[in-house]
């Protein structure tokens, strides 16, 4: 998986409420995380494709958080997407939405689903869930990407005489079989090792007690935004 910041050079250090994006590793889908002021800009300035955006969370709705978001939304109609985008924020972000469209008088092309945050799992997609916890006005999120199969040896299952099928699947899985003449076929020795998934923590808070660092060394990766 990819994490990365859009304005990592706008001086990241020194500003809170930034944009970052979660771009899956076996399908196009990106996640964004906030839409700030030049999200837009910054996304094609590191060469992703923004009609790949399926997802877009809100932590809150500070005016630095979601700046960006109407013109994102509406460049996308512009290019005349019609795949279906999916919002997760606040419940005051359907209000906004609709303003904004009234005073521009601009409807979109595509479907636009708005979520309302909710402390608990928010998304459960391509292995990987995201998990909100609501601490007082805003939002921190938990991401849990499950641990993937390893790589088949498609050569070596053909050299064992093994026909194409539903046998290929288990034996990626790691079952093992016993064959009639009591050959085992292990599975373990026909994949890679497995590739261990990884556990993200993303913080917008700028204030920290202890027990938030002490969970922060259970996570792979830690996120501020």
């Amino acid at each position: 998986m990819i994490l990365r910041y859009l304005d990592f050079h706008s001086y990241i250090l020194r500003k809170k409420n930034i944009s970052f994006l979660f771009k899956l590793p076996t399908v196009k889908d990106t996640w964004l995380f906030n839409c700030t002021e030049g999200s837009q800009f910054n996304f094609l300035n590191q060469s992703f494709k923004i009609n790949n955006i399926s997802k877009i969370i809100i932590p809150n709705l500070h005016i630095l958080n979601i700046s960006g978001l109407f013109g994102l939304l509406s460049t996308l109609n512009l290019t005349g997407r019609i795949k279906s985008l999916h919002i997760y924020a606040p419940i005051g972000l359907r209000y906004y939405l609709d303003l904004g469209k009234k005073y521009s008088r601009t409807n979109f092309s595509y479907l636009l689903y708005v979520h309302v945050l909710k402390t608990g799992l928010i998304i459960n997609q391509y292995d990987c869930r995201i998990y909100s916890l609501k601490l007082r006005d805003y939002y921190e999120f938990f991401i849990v990407q499950s641990e993937r199969y390893g790589t088949f040896y498609l050569e070596k299952a053909r050299s064992n005489n093994l026909m194409p099928g539903p046998t290929y699947g288990k034996l990626k899985k790691g079952c093992s079989f016993l064959l009639p003449d009591g050959f085992i076929l292990d599975g373990s020795s026909f994949t890679s090792l497995n590739k261990l998934g990884y556990q993200t923590f993303c913080i917008s808070s700028l204030f920290y007690r202890k027990k938030i660092f002490e969970t922060i060394k259970e996570y792979d990766f830690t996120l501020f935004f």
